[in-house]
């Protein structure tokens, strides 16, 4: 049963109802973020390790020219090492109905003579694995099958080492290997023109001479084993077999892009709710101490029937737990909801076998604990003056505000406003800490506004920057082997190449004291013009005859600068040392790079004229002519089309950008209306008395209205450039949780997300202020004429 206190409460809930779902809202909202960013995090994190666990996730891997399988067994011996599976690995073309331009099919071997797969094993969705002896099956993965609607049964041509074959597809499969499946240095996925296929060893050792050999391997660690001299000893091993470099699982392109991504979210998960929250709690100690101060007397006579002063306070208390109560509901619904919609965006990225939805319910916990605790700061000093106030004083009325001039006024800067005007200074003036925490509230709400539109200002400049300003050329091709000046002769005289720019890339490995980064080192012409390699101001860099140029993330990352020498270890050919200083920093986007002058490279390889790519731009009026060129021609491995990675950005990551800014959007918009709502609210139940006598002396509607009206612009027009200010400190921290080492985003935000912010709170507080407006038409005129005691 109720008690009388709890009675009460309700009746005065019921009062307020407007308000406490405003304030539910907005602590709905930041919980919302808090559940739905822990709840992903649990579900990708869960599901990863599982996966990994179940299908035999590699501890280590490993990439060299050509070794003999016995070499294999050497390498399981090294003591730490559990298990090693050699295997070969190639890229090919494929040519697929359709797509005019050159696929690229990542073939991996599957142990042959009967062996047991150990490391990455297959789960088959669909079909069988090859059978034995066979040499045209395949597993193809099943992102590339969904892309290109292939089913077992299906063949796919594709050219083999120079052969045009076809290959029959007999299954459909994912590995632990390939959860992010994108080719070698690219950040985004391509199911359409790239996939995976899993062929018997023969088949492809064959084709490429390697049978009794092999050019790739995997290994698993043994319990407890360290992982740095167990690579130390293989890269021994195989270095006079042209090895590049073992690395461990966290240096593996499809592991790392979800551990970033894991990492964004862990990063989201803490800044939202923190914002959130802190408005929340700025409303319930505005809602609460107007409350108090409405029932000072009733405070008293509560004292006076045998309150004590704990169970006045525990009544105060529990309207901010009735707020934490209702806004955990929300925001664990909304969340869920939230969460349940997102998972399906990671499908674009992301293959697992399944990917369920795994709601955190330790997060729900948490959620309520911490909004507890945000809510009962917010109200403890309201709180502990209710409990202070002596019932003698408390009878009495409220000792009346002072009416002296503002400081506007005296300073005679109010000659030509209105009554209503003035009023609304000095009240502004009368109560300085509650309009301290309305502009701080409002500051909030518009920061919050900003952050959707400079996304989205980030996603425009990235396509112009990246795909304009950067790439300029059409296509990349990549040879299967480097070659001579003769490679790059047949490369500028396919069909309607405009013009052509050599490549000539090396894998490296670059170290700076104690840090060190493995990439491919790419040699370009001094001035080349199809890439361009930009700094953070957009000036061009020319690269220098005795230096290095490398993306500015690379340098944080190994924690060198502009000057500082660094020591590249080449993995491949002679593998010479030698130390070269940074000349330059560039404002990349995707992956980490490094870049030097295409002589130097060759001198520091010891090589003439070797390449193994170019950027070409290609006449459109011949654009199907190059392409059923670049299809038959066999030492060509990869082909990327700029058109075709534009395609992709902007199904995949633009896609995703876009549905959270609209989700920032809508949660900003929740909170920008809730804290002028309450704002104006709180204004008007405090005044209500005062604005009542202005319509008894003879003030009309309009000019009472203009009272509260001046008040509430005089705040919205004080919180606006704070508001904007944090905003950008906002987007700068939230943009830099999304940029990893693998993608980042730059840091744009345009005159118009201002301008929208700005728009949208002014436009929160006008449908406000006709919400309160609506209430002025009934105040009780006849109340305000009975004398108070």
């Amino acid at each position: 049963m109720l008690s009388p206190l709890d009675r009460k409460l309700f009746r005065d809930l019921g009062r307020m109802k407007g308000q406490l779902v405003a304030v539910s809202l907005v602590m709905a909202c930041g919980l919302a973020m808090m559940i739905m960013t822990r709840s992903l995090i649990l579900t990708l994190d869960s599901t990863r390790n599982a996966y990994y666990q179940r299908y035999g996730m590699a501890d280590i891997f490993g990439t060299l020219k050509r070794a003999p399988l016995a070499m294999a067994d050497r390498l399981a011996k090294i003591p730490g090492v559990a298990a090693v599976e050699p295997r070969v690995v190639v890229d090919v073309t494929l040519d697929l109905p359709g797509i005019p331009e050159p696929a690229t099919g990542h073939i991996v071997s599957l142990p042959d003579d009967g062996k047991v797969q150990v490391l990455n094993r297959i789960f088959m969705r669909k079909g069988r694995l090859p059978q034995l002896g066979e040499r045209r099956e395949v597993v193809v993965s099943e992102a590339f099958a969904d892309a290109n609607f292939l089913k077992p049964g299906d063949s796919v041509v594709a050219v083999i080492n120079g052969r045009r074959d076809s290959l029959v597809i007999v299954g459909i499969g994912l590995s632990p290997e390939f959860v992010f499946e994108a080719r070698a240095g690219e950040t985004l996925p391509d199911n359409k023109r790239y996939g995976v296929f899993w062929m018997n060893y023969q088949a492809v050792a064959v084709a490429y001479n390697l049978d009794g050999a092999f050019n790739d391997f995997a290994a698993d660690l043994a319990p407890n084993a360290a992982s740095g001299p167990v690579i130390a000893q293989m890269d021994q091993l195989l270095a006079n077999y042209g090895a590049f470099g073992a690395y461990t699982r966290a240096d593996h392109p499809s592991a790392k892009r979800l551990d970033d991504e894991i990492r964004v979210l862990q990063a989201l998960s803490v800044a939202y709710p923190v914002i959130f929250l802190s408005v929340a709690a700025f409303m319930v100690n505005a809602v609460l101490a107007r409350l108090v101060r409405l029932q000072r007397e009733q405070i008293a006579q509560l004292k006076a029937l045998g309150y004590s002063s704990a169970q006045v306070g525990m009544h105060y208390m529990k309207y901010a737990l009735v707020i934490v109560v209702m806004g955990t509901i929300l925001g664990g619904v909304a969340g869920s909801k939230m969460g349940g919609g997102l998972v399906n965006l990671y499908t674009m990225f992301f293959r697992f076998p399944e990917l369920h939805f795994r709601m955190d319910t330790g997060a729900l916990a948490t959620a309520l604990l911490i909004s507890a605790g945000a809510a009962s700061l917010g109200v403890l000093k309201v709180v502990r003056a209710a409990v202070k106030l002596p019932p003698a004083e408390a009878m009495r009325p409220e000792p009346p505000a002072d009416f002296k001039p503002s400081l506007a006024e005296r300073l005679g800067l109010t000659k030509h406003f209105s009554p209503g005007f003035r009023m609304a200074l000095r009240n502004i003036e009368r109560k300085p800490w509650q309009a301290v925490f309305t502009v701080c509230g409002l500051s909030l709400a518009t920061g919050l506004m900003v952050l959707p539109g400079a996304m989205s200002d980030s996603i425009d400049y990235l396509l112009t920057y990246q795909w304009n300003e950067v790439q300029r050329q059409d296509v990349v091709v990549f040879l299967t082997e480097p070659g001579g000046g003769k490679a790059f002769h047949d490369l500028e005289h396919m069909p309607g190449v405009l013009r052509a720019e050599p490549i000539r890339s090396v894998q490296s490995r670059l170290r700076y004291g104690h840090h060190y980064r493995k990439l491919a080192i790419t040699g370009m012409p001094k001035t080349s013009h199809l890439n361009r390699l930009l700094d953070a101001n957009g000036k061009i860099i020319h690269l220098p005859e005795d230096g290095i140029v490398m993306s500015k993330a690379l340098a944080e990352v190994i924690g060198a600068k502009i000057g500082d020498e660094v020591q590249i270890e080449v993995l491949e050919g002679q593998r010479p040392k030698r130390t070269a200083p940074i000349r330059g920093l560039i404002e990349d986007f995707a992956g980490v790079a490094a870049y030097m002058d295409l002589d130097a490279l060759r001198r520091l390889m010891r090589e003439g004229d070797t390449i193994n790519g170019a950027y070409l731009t290609v006449d459109k009026a011949k654009w199907e002519t190059f392409m059923r060129e670049a299809k038959e021609t066999p030492r060509a491995s990869i082909v990327l089309v700029k058109q075709d990675q534009l395609k992709a950005f902007r199904e995949t990551t633009g896609q995703s950008i876009g549905i959270l800014r609209q989700l920032y959007f809508t949660l900003a918009v929740i909170v920008a209306f809730g804290v002028v709502y309450n704002s104006a609210r709180i204004a008007l139940s405090e005044r209500q008395r005062d604005l009542a006598t202005l319509r008894v002396v003879g003030f009309t509607q309009r000019e009472v209205a203009g009272v509260l009206l001046g008040e509430l612009t005089l705040l919205v027009a004080t919180a606006l450039p704070l508001g904007l200010l944090f905003g950008k400190g906002l987007t700068t921290f939230i943009i830099s949780s999304f940029s990893t080492e693998t993608v980042r985003m730059p840091l744009v935000i345009n005159a118009t997300s201002y301008t929208i912010a700005i728009i949208v709170v002014t436009s929160a507080a006008a449908m406000s202020f006709m919400v309160v407006s609506r209430m002025l038409k009934k105040l009780d005129l006849v109340g305000v004429l009975k004398a108070r005691d």
